[in-house]
């Protein structure tokens, strides 16, 4: 992809000639948005990832802002999430008028610390949304039992974990709610979009309105005497359709899917040999009872030993062209966050993961020489 002189961003997408014409051949057709595409993706999505229904929107916050609405949350309630997350995770809830409690990471996996999780519910709780950060799964099995006893709605945050699996299933069939994003640095893209997949008719339908105004035209005029144009709308939704162009992309992009997870999983694991070695530089972990999708590497800095801060080593390798990033920053270090009550030193765990974090590039168009461009960088650079 690259000679020496070019930048290697930490994501970026991969698309080839047969995405070009999936998009070109909507392009000539009647429908550009809101036709047939729409529906041929996202059956594709729900068989795919093993689940009964699928539902699209124009992008990951979208789809989470949907199924947040789809699980009831509402003014008062209270959701209960992680803090090393992009903010659209807890802000998507805020849009509902609900409030966030930040649960703190597990120190490995820096997914939620499922047993912190139960002592954190009360009577306003409403749901559980954890996120498989990095694309490595939370512990879901948990996570639903603790959910089952307190009659709450488990919403995954899966964004990073397209092409995940736990314990043998997809990640996409497991959660009440599992929302997916779309946008290019992720496994797969249609330009901006997200989805929410979910085995319950009645979540699926509450999220197709959502995303629609609000409106249903699949209503029952004869019985109810009303013109054929009639329709309703039934509550206040937005305009967070998905359009047949990037649907078409998506469809295309699914087909090599599991090209692109096999293919970070090869990187994820030739960086790990590289670094298993490095004084100061932690690797992450992966559970044997899951499979992640390498969404995004992220090593542990040991700022003790190594005789250089976060920001010099970012600097130096950023000035050779390694396009290193940091995920994230606690949700709650944010100015809004702070405006609204939340203090530094909610989440300690988490806290300390960000003071260490950063983040390679990791992406299936890397070239074996991008690859060990990245390697020698780091090696140099520590």
């Amino acid at each position: 992809m690259t000679n020496n002189d070019d930048f290697l961003p930490y994501g970026h997408q991969l698309t080839d000639e047969s995405d070009v014409q999936a998009v070109a051949s909507v392009m000539r057709s009647d429908w550009l948005t809101q036709g047939p595409k729409v529906q041929e993706f996202e059956a594709k999505l729900a068989e795919f990832f093993d689940a009964t229904y699928a539902v699209t929107f124009s992008n990951g916050t979208a789809a989470l802002h949907g199924a947040y609405f789809a699980a009831g949350v509402k003014h008062g309630d209270i959701v209960l999430t992680t803090p090393i997350t992009f903010a659209a995770s807890a802000n998507a809830a805020l849009f509902l008028g609900a409030e966030v409690q930040f649960v703190d990471v597990e120190p490995d996996t820096v997914n939620m610390d499922v047993s912190l999780l139960e002592e954190k519910i009360t009577k306003r709780t409403k749901a559980i949304l954890p996120v498989d950060f990095a694309g490595q799964p939370v512990d879901l099995d948990e996570v639903r039992e603790i959910a089952t006893r307190h009659d709450l709605t488990v919403i995954e945050d899966a964004c990073h974990a397209i092409g995940s699996s736990y314990k043998g299933q997809k990640i996409g069939s497991i959660s009440d709610l599992t929302t997916f994003s779309f946008h290019p640095v992720k496994n797969i893209t249609t330009g901006e979009g997200g989805a929410v997949l979910t085995n319950s008719a009645s979540f699926a339908k509450k999220l197709s309105l959502f995303r629609n105004h609000g409106i249903e035209k699949e209503i029952d005029r004869t019985r109810r005497n009303k013109s054929p144009w009639y329709y309703e709308m039934l509550f206040l939704g937005h305009n967070y359709r998905l359009t047949d162009m990037q649907c078409a992309l998506g469809i295309s992009q699914l087909k090599k899917l599991n090209y692109f997870v096999s293919r970070r999983r090869e990187i994820a694991r030739r960086y790990d040999e590289a670094f298993s070695a490095i004084h100061g530089l932690e690797t992450p972990s992966e559970r044997p009872d899951r499979v992640s999708a390498w969404h995004i590497y992220v090593v542990k800095l040991d700022l003790q030993i190594i005789d250089k801060t976060r920001e010099e080593i970012f600097k130096e390798l950023r000035a050779q062209g390694i396009g290193v990033q940091v995920h994230y920053i606690p949700v709650y270090w944010h100015p809004y966050y702070q405006q609204i009550g939340f203090e530094k030193g909610t989440c300690p765990v988490a806290e300390k993961y960000y003071e260490s974090a950063l983040t390679l590039p990791l992406f299936p168009a890397m070239t074996h020489d991008d690859i060990e461009r990245v390697i020698t960088a780091v090696k140099a650079t520590f």
